[in-house]
């Protein structure tokens, strides 16, 4: 049977409202041949996102309608293994030792893309050999800054890299290393490597047809944007992440995609400038 994750708007609610609703769902769902594989919640911003594997969208809608009546603002099909990627998980979280309920996160995602910069040249520059060994060094700095910030890598894009996060300010941090690392590595070898990064946020469900449709649409094309050294994010970031003082506005631009001039901001993250980190808050 397809997958499918639909998103609610619950303004209001509470993480046990959400819980008991779930818990109603998984009691009926027998009934419809349909099974609830999880849920999250996001309490500051009102909405709850349910995956649920089911013959169709209509299904789906039955069991939320007849078990308490919290039927889905919009229902897409997803791919696990995407949903898994940029969640984390596909079931119920275990709860922790000597607890009777698990935390459920808010499905709130940071996506991150970085990008070698003249990619298409350094390999008719190179050739093939030489240009990949750059990408997997490329490759090897990403992935270790992902380890050490809490990243999840999504796909690789060939000369490049999309991860997610579930916090903004990791987000941030890793980005601001990842270049800081690009810049010790250009110190010590005769072909630099310089990246682009471009960041947006968002929910799993909103306003597309695609898990993560419009963030993901957004952060690639602000890393494209992006020049050489450059870290660009999305006002999304800027309003989310707790130091308004790491950033500088860029100006406006229109990028493909986007029907209205996008605006963006530059990560400072050039030690020698500094940059310092702090708390989330909340989407104004």
């Amino acid at each position: 049977m397809p997958i499918f994750m639909d998103r609610h708007d619950l303004a209001g609610a509470t993480a046990s409202d959400v819980g008991e609703a779930h818990r109603k769902d998984l009691e009926i769902q027998d009934q419809y041949g349909v099974k609830f594989l999880t849920y999250w919640f996001d309490e500051q911003r009102g909405t709850a996102f349910c995956l649920i594997d089911a013959p169709d969208k209509h299904t789906a809608h039955c069991v939320h309608r007849d078990a308490h009546g919290l039927v889905a603002d919009d229902i897409v099909e997803v791919a696990l293994s995407a949903v898994e990627a940029f969640l984390g998980r596909i079931h119920d979280p275990e709860p922790p030792s000597g607890h009777s309920s698990a935390d459920i996160d808010s499905g709130h995602r940071a996506i991150m893309f970085t990008d070698i910069v003249g990619s298409t040249r350094m390999t008719e520059r190179l050739g093939d050999r030489m240009a990949t060994e750059l990408v997997r060094a490329h490759d090897s700095i990403v992935r270790r800054c992902l380890n050490k910030s809490g990243g999840r890598e999504v796909k690789h894009t060939g000369d490049g890299i999309m991860a997610a996060f579930a916090s903004t300010t990791d987000a941030i941090d890793c980005a601001a290393t990842i270049q800081q690392e690009f810049q010790r590595y250009n110190q010590g070898n005769p072909e630099p490597i310089h990246i682009r990064i471009g960041l947006d946020c968002g929910e799993p469900v909103e306003d597309s047809n695609d898990l993560f449709g419009s963030t993901v649409q957004l952060a690639a094309r602000l890393c494209s944007a992006a020049a050489s050294d450059q870290i660009l994010v999305s006002e999304n970031i800027h309003q989310t992440h707790g130091n308004r003082e790491a950033f500088v506005p860029a100006k406006r631009r229109k990028l493909k995609g986007f029907s209205q001039q996008i605006r963006m901001f530059e990560c400072i993250w050039d030690r020698s400038k500094g940059i310092q980190t702090g708390s989330e808050v909340p989407t104004s």
